[in-house]
C-alpha cells in the first residue's frame, strides 16, 4: 500500500481508506450492510494486513451504531490504527444538535470517542457545511479541541469552493489551525469536484478524501441498462443518492468501465477505483465493503494500472460541461493555468472542439 502525505501536514496515510457505513445497519441505514462486531474485526484485520490502517467513519452513521461496531473492532489495537470520524447533520429534535456550532461540535466529539473506546481522533471533521454557524466559532473550535489533544487534526467534508476557501483563509489568521483535509464526493460519473474543489485542494495545501468513489452502489457492476439494482442494497433499497443528472450518461460510464475490466479481466468497481486514484490531485480514497470478498476485490484493485488509452476513454465519456467561467479560461488563459487546474481545462477544449 502506497502511503502519503494528508495535505499540507505531516500525517501519512494510506491511498485507500476503509469506510464504515456498512457497520451497523440500524436508523435508516439497514439497505448500507449491517456488518457487526465480529465481521467488522475481520475486516479491520484485512486491511491491516494489506497495509491499510485508517478507518473511517462519522456519528450519522446508523446514528452511531457504526462507530461503537468500529471500537469494537479496533479494540486493543488502537496504536495500530487512524481513526477519522464527522459531524454536522441533524440526528434529532435538539435545536443545537445540528452543525458546525461549538456546542454541537464538543457534544459530539465527546460522544464518538465514547462510543469508539478511545480518548482522542486523528482527523475530524465538519460533516457538511453550516451556513448559520460563523466560520470563526467552527474554526475557533476545531483549534481548541486539537489543542485539548481530543483531536490531532481536522477537516471539512461537502463544502463548496467558497466555503472552503473562506474557511481555509480564517484559519490560516495567527492563533488558528486550519483544516488539512476536504472530504468530497467523486466518481467516473461524478465529476463535479472538478470544477473547483479538486484544484481549490492542491492550490491550499488541503489533501482531497474521496468518498464513495464507486457512486453510492452505482458502479459495482450490479446495475446497466440490463440489471436493476438488487434487492437489499443501497440503490435496490430507496436510498435517496446520489442525484443522477443524466440516466444514459450513467449506463455509458458503466459500459466503458465494462470494457476496460474486460481488457484487465477485473471488475467495474476494481476500474472505477483504479481510475479514480490515478486522477489529479485525488488524496485518499475512502473504499468500503460489505463482506470479506466485496473488500478483497477493492484491495486488489489498487494493483491495476489503466493504460493512458484506457484512462482517457473513461475521461472523456462524463467530462464536465464547460461551463463559465471555465470555457473562457479553456479559451483564453490557458497560458496562465496553474497546474492543478491545467488537466481539467485541456478537458474542456477537447470537449469545444479547440485545438
Amino acid at each position: 500500500m502506497e502511503y502519503i502525505n494528508l495535505g499540507n501536514s505531516g500525517l501519512k496515510v494510506p491511498k485507500y481508506i476503509l469506510g464504515t457505513i456498512p457497520f451497523g445497519g440500524t436508523n435508516g441505514f439497514e439497505g448500507t450492510g449491517g456488518v457487526q462486531a465480529e465481521q467488522a474485526k475481520k475486516l479491520v484485520d484485512m486491511c491491516l494486513d494489506a497495509g491499510i490502517n485508517m478507518f473511517d467513519t462519522a456519528n450519522l452513521y446508523s446514528h452511531g451504531d457504526a462507530e461503537k461496531v468500529l471500537g469494537e473492532a479496533i479494540k486493543g489495537r488502537r496504536d495500530e490504527v487512524l481513526l477519522t470520524s464527522k459531524t454536522g447533520f441533524d440526528l434529532g429534535d435538539n435545536p443545537n444538535s445540528v452543525g458546525a456550532s461549538r456546542i454541537n461540535i464538543e457534544r459530539s466529539i465527546d460522544e464518538t470517542l465514547e462510543r469508539l473506546g478511545t480518548d482522542y481522533i486523528d482527523l475530524y471533521f465538519v460533516h457538511l457545511w453550516d451556513g448559520r454557524t460563523p466560520i470563526k466559532e467552527t474554526v475557533r473550535t476545531m483549534t481548541d479541541l486539537v489543542k485539548s489533544g481530543k483531536i490531532r487534526y481536522w477537516g471539512v467534508s461537502n463544502y463548496s469552493g467558497w466555503s472552503l476557501a473562506r474557511t481555509f483563509t480564517i484559519a490560516e489568521q495567527k492563533g488558528y489551525i486550519p483544516p488539512i483535509c476536504q472530504q468530497i464526493y467523486y466518481t467516473p460519473e461524478a465529476r463535479e469536484a472538478e470544477y473547483e474543489l479538486l484544484p481549490a485542494g492542491e492550490e491550499l495545501g488541503i489533501g482531497s478524501m474521496i468518498w464513495s468513489p464507486l457512486g453510492e452502489g452505482l458502479l459495482t457492476g450490479k446495475i446497466s441498462r440490463e440489471k436493476n439494482a438488487p434487492e437489499g442494497t443501497r440503490q435496490g433499497n430507496d436510498w435517496k443518492e446520489p442525484w443522477i443528472m443524466d440516466d444514459e450518461r450513467l449506463y455509458q460510464v458503466i459500459d466503458a468501465l465494462q470494457e476496460v475490466a474486460d481488457n484487465h479481466n477485473a471488475s467495474v468497481p476494481q476500474i472505477a477505483l483504479a481510475w479514480v486514484r490515478e486522477r489529479p490531485n485525488v488524496g485518499p480514497v475512502v473504499i468500503a465493503a460489505r463482506n470479506e470478498e466485496q473488500l478483497r476485490e477493492n484491495i486488489d484493485s489498487f494493483e491495476i494500472e489503466l493504460t493512458k488509452e484506457e484512462d482517457a476513454k473513461i475521461e472523456a465519456i462524463a467530462r464536465p460541461e464547460a461551463i463559465y467561467p471555465f470555457w473562457h479560461r479553456a479559451m483564453n488563459g490557458m497560458s496562465q493555468s496553474s497546474p492543478s487546474e491545467k488537466t481539467y481545462l485541456e478537458g474542456y477544449k477537447k470537449s469545444m472542439g479547440i485545438d
